[in-house]
């Protein structure tokens, strides 16, 4: 008996070799593509190859994420331009002048924020004011932009809504918002305090409690009555997240509440949302169902099935390919009732995050930001 050689399917799993090689490296050589459009021309190239029909790559795009993904930006938005994420990072830094003060205020600051809000957003609002505050008190920026980073992912990690891997993590499993954050506050607690205690063993000049000379601190533009409506629906929003409600249903209801206004253009907001990102998470989940039609994966369920495997398999991808795609990868081998594995794979694939420069869009948002100020943060 004869075996004929399937030159289809290996063109289809080169095709997603290739897809995630790029999504690790984050460009292509000779190319101008991103990582949204590497996915959405590799999700074209395998419905192109038979893959999945066209039909099957639409059904594969989980609807609750890109809802509950696309209100928080809008939230998010409204929250930027009321002035109230620069207003609440001002007062966290006007309690302390100390280096040691401010590398404690900073780490509980964005991290409290970023346990709220998506935590990218807190990583490009924190970085220049971090910035433009160390240079006034003359202080080496690095281990303020460090805490920043690492913060911003650990303070995500509390509850569904403070990252995009979580956001999936809650679609997938339909845990609820109160039962994620009992389970994953203390793991955020304990590693913010971990991180000061790192840093400060890391950076002597981060130790001293004298304080430095009171800061010239930029003037705040804030929308007064665009931030009490923001406030309001935002707090409304969170009770709903609380007392059980969908998650997608209630920020895509108070997304909508925002954007009846007459103080912002809709150009403004709608300009301030991230569709690149929107886009990547939908190419990420056609991928996601070619691989599992194709069954590549099968062989690495049976690690996922334990807890240690589950985390070194999240941790590896995490820094491999990024988190978001490694939970899109991985949660195909999770029942939606094992809660254990989907808290396990939360908090394994955001806290893989601070391991490297090129674990979470957290990071490479604060270094491409610090070095837009001048300053270079290396991989090391």
């Amino acid at each position: 008996m004869t075996m004929t050689f399937d030159w289809l399917t290996l063109a289809q799993g080169l095709v997603l070799a290739l897809s995630y090689l790029g999504l690790a490296l984050g460009y292509v050589p000779g190319l101008r593509m991103n990582r949204a459009t590497m996915a959405l021309v590799s999700a074209a190239v395998l419905v192109a190859l038979g893959t999945l029909s066209l039909d099957q790559a639409w059904a594969a795009i989980d609807a609750n994420t890109i809802v509950f993904l696309l209100s928080m930006m809008v939230v998010n938005a409204y929250l930027s331009y009321a002035g109230f994420f620069g207003l609440a990072l001002v007062q966290l830094l006007r309690l302390t002048r100390s280096p040691l003060g401010l590398l404690v205020l900073l780490t509980v600051g964005t991290g409290a924020l970023s346990a709220v809000f998506l935590n990218d957003t807190l990583a490009l609002v924190s970085t220049p004011l971090t910035l433009r505050l160390t240079r006034t008190l003359k202080l080496n920026p690095v281990p303020y932009l460090l805490a920043i980073a690492g913060a911003t992912n650990l303070g995500s990690l509390a509850t569904l809504s403070g990252n995009p891997q979580n956001i999936l993590v809650g679609s997938f499993s339909g845990m609820g918002y109160l039962a994620f954050a009992q389970a994953l506050l203390p793991v955020a607690i304990a590693g913010l305090a971990l991180q000061v205690g790192w840093l400060w063993l890391l950076y002597p000049e981060v130790r001293s409690r004298t304080p430095c000379p009171p800061p010239d601190l930029p003037p705040l533009r804030v929308h007064r009555p665009l931030l009490v409506k923001t406030l309001l629906v935002a707090s409304l929003m969170l009770v709903a997240f609380v007392v059980g409600l969908p998650l997608a249903e209630s920020a895509f209801v108070a997304a909508a509440a925002l954007l009846i206004t007459r103080r912002l253009k809709p150009q403004r907001v709608l300009g301030a949302v991230d569709w690149s990102l929107l886009v990547l998470f939908s190419g990420l989940f056609i991928l996601t169902e070619a691989v599992r039609s194709l069954h590549i994966l099968d062989r690495v369920a049976p690690w996922v099935a334990h807890p240690a495997g589950l985390l070194a398999v999240t941790a590896g991808l995490s820094n491999v390919i990024s988190n978001v795609p490694a939970v899109l990868l991985i949660q195909s081998a999770i029942a939606p009732d094992d809660t254990q594995s989907w808290l396990l794979l939360a908090a394994g694939s955001t806290l893989a995050g601070n391991l490297t420069l090129f674990g979470s869009v957290a990071n490479l948002i604060m270094v491409e930001a610090a070095a837009s100020e001048g300053y270079s943060l290396t991989h090391w």
